[in-house]
């Protein structure tokens, strides 16, 4: 029974898109079967995975809305363990075309909950607002990984998501987790970084991931040319740093950590990666 997961955060330009794009790609060299669904109208963690949608073809929000199947919508990436739902502008009226419809706030989980046994691990990349399309995201979902940013107002606004996230449990959700925060944009000779991975740190307690991913011009360059960092620059810290990402991943949830490190080390993926420092 595959496991559905959120990547969200109210607040943009955190990273949330590359760790969703990279953390789905790193589970994938894992050789863990990733489905990566793009829920923001803009699109980003498709194309930046090199898929583009044109004006006539399906995307997540004709699946949301009965006008596509999924094999319609889905797509292959390099990495034959990685699929895509895209998204498309489109998406970005469905908060107002659904507005009035019955059920509105479930038509995510509808589509994503028969694909459980498809795959053992879904994400979904959510747009930075708390609309209708994220509380979709949320409503699919079994657990929600918040990206941080390492800056002077990381903390800021992380309070209010997380007292909405805590009120959907409450009234909607009561089966939601919070898999833990993840640090971004690290810069480890930095004195604010420091700070603020203390900071967040302390509010998520156990449950921040301990791998910060670093300031690093290769992941900023990447989507650029439509490619994952693992495509674009395995060799480069922040894939290293998204494939540790991915081994607490998976860790976590009951794999044994030395076998994932030696798998690291050897580079014995599919696709044969040599994972970098």
């Amino acid at each position: 029974m595959g496991e559905i997961v959120v990547i969200a955060n109210q607040k943009g330009g955190v990273g949330k898109t590359t760790t969703a794009i990279n953390l789905a790609y790193a589970l994938a060299c894992l050789n863990q079967e990733v489905l990566l669904v793009d829920f923001d109208p803009q699109g980003n963690a498709g194309s930046g995975l090199g898929i583009n949608i044109g004006g006539n073809e399906k995307s997540v929000y004709h699946l949301i809305t009965k006008n596509a199947t999924f094999e319609e919508v889905v797509r292959q990436t390099s990495n034959e363990f990685l699929d895509v739902l895209p998204a498309c502008k489109n998406l970005a009226g469905a908060e107002v075309e659904l507005v009035n419809v019955k059920g509105r706030e479930n038509m995510l989980w509808a589509v994503l909950d028969p694909l459980r046994d498809m795959y053992r691990y879904i994400l979904i990349d959510c747009p930075p607002s708390l609309g209708l399309l994220t509380l979709n995201a949320i409503m699919a979902c079994d657990s929600i990984i918040t990206p941080v940013q390492c800056e002077y107002y990381a903390m800021e606004g992380l309070a209010h998501f997380m007292a909405t996230i805590d009120k959907i449990k409450k009234y909607l959700h009561p089966k939601l987790k919070m898999d833990g925060g993840v640090l971004t944009m690290y810069d480890a000779r930095m004195n604010l970084s420091r700070q603020v991975f203390q900071q967040v740190s302390e509010y998520f307690g156990e449950k921040i991931y301990k791998t910060p991913i670093p300031r690093n011009i290769r992941l900023a360059e990447a989507p650029s040319f439509g490619q994952s960092i693992f495509d674009y620059e395995p060799a480069c810290r922040g894939a290293n740093a998204y494939i540790d990402l991915g081994i607490e991943f998976l860790t976590r949830r009951g794999a044994k950590k030395e076998e994932l490190e030696d798998f690291k080390k050897t580079g014995d993926t599919q696709l044969n990666y040599d994972f970098g420092g």
